[in-house]
């Protein structure tokens, strides 16, 4: 199932918020990709990415377990 883009930033954005709450750290990218059900490693990435530049994530290291919440 295709789903737009800001649907799938949306349901990224509610597994980090989780994964986060449940673990005290962002997920990496592998975890990412099979907590939504994704295969492509560098499908997950670019939406991580995109919820940075709007400043919806934050990153403190170069990893994405490294992430906390934005505005």
């Amino acid at each position: 199932m295709n789903r737009r883009p800001e649907q799938r930033e949306e349901e990224i954005l509610r597994c980090i918020r989780r994964w986060i709450e449940d673990k005290g750290e962002g997920p990496s990218v592998r975890q990412l990709a099979k907590a939504i059900g994704m295969r492509s490693t560098a499908s997950v990435a670019y939406h991580p990415a995109n919820l940075e530049r709007s400043g919806a994530l934050i990153r403190d290291g170069r990893g994405w377990n490294t992430c906390r919440l934005g505005h």
